[in-house]
């Protein structure tokens, strides 16, 4: 089965996050895909079907099935428009029913998703305590503007907020710990974040959960921190932009759109660009 490589919310022609696409008149086994994850070696593969009117989605990552996957959706947005055109294409998830809106303009592609339904909340003093340890962390390193939250958008994520960028170019952890405390915890991914301006945010990513030790870039966490945002009453205008992978060498662009209407769907977007092989 071909599988495509696109790099996602990249920036312009670099960066990026890769991911594979499969689409096929049905899925493979499960193990069947779960072992074609794990040969691509990305940080997820996304495997689509033809459902109804749109597509029957599952996602994979070298080590286990995640619900959902923001780059993985844009990266399938940008293979469906190069198969079919451009064009709005409904996605059936394991547990949500979302769009992908797929462009081509000329060799440029480019794709904006809309996230399942978000919600955040307060999180719990110890964990955020142990997750600072992990990290090598202090309690002076948060950013009190931006209070240590569980954010959905889809999957379920830690946010918390650095002062500083250096702090955020500092980050470092150990895989296994990490792997064991965000499998324990639930979280697909831990969201570190520096809040250059209201609008503009630079974030990390640890995928332990998933075997990868950071994503260059990831909608699902956009969307669950844009969703903490408008909860939090931040001032975002409507949109935010953010970007990450830069201290990896793979600078990603993301822009995440955020409506008035709490718990409703965040619009993520970015271009994407295929990978050779």
């Amino acid at each position: 089965m071909d599988i495509l490589k696109i790099a996602a919310f990249s920036d312009g022609d670099r960066g990026g996050n890769p991911a594979g696409v499969l689409i096929a008149e049905a899925h493979p086994s499960e193990a069947e895909m779960r072992r074609m994850a794990a040969e691509v070696g990305f940080s997820e593969t996304a495997f689509a079907a033809p459902a109804g009117s749109g597509w029957r989605v599952r996602y994979f990552s070298p080590e286990s099935e995640v619900p959902f996957c923001g780059h993985a959706t844009i990266a399938l947005g940008a293979a469906l428009a190069l198969r079919q055109g451009d064009g709005v294409f409904p996605l059936r998830l394991n547990e949500a029913d979302i769009t992908v809106e797929g462009r081509r303009d000329g060799s440029s592609l480019s794709a904006a998703l809309q996230s399942p339904p978000t919600r955040s909340a307060a999180a719990h003093p110890p964990l955020v305590a142990e997750v600072l340890d992990l990290f090598g962390y202090s309690e002076a390193d948060l950013d009190p503007k931006l209070p240590p939250a569980l954010a959905h958008g889809g999957a379920d994520h830690l946010v918390l907020g650095l002062k500083t960028r250096a702090a955020l170019s500092a980050m470092r952890y150990d895989l296994a710990a990490g792997r064991d405390l965000m499998n324990r915890e639930g979280l697909v991914t831990i969201c570190w974040v520096y809040a250059e301006t209201p609008q503009r945010f630079h974030t990390r990513n640890p995928f332990a959960s998933g075997g990868v030790y950071e994503d260059p870039a990831t909608g699902a966490a956009t969307a669950a921190l844009a969703g903490y945002l408008r909860d939090l009453g931040w001032p975002h205008g409507g949109a935010i932009a953010i970007t990450q992978g830069e201290d990896m060498g793979m600078r990603s662009r993301l822009r995440a759109e955020i409506s008035p209407t709490p718990g409703s769907s965040i619009r993520v977007s970015g271009t994407a660009r295929l990978m050779e092989g």
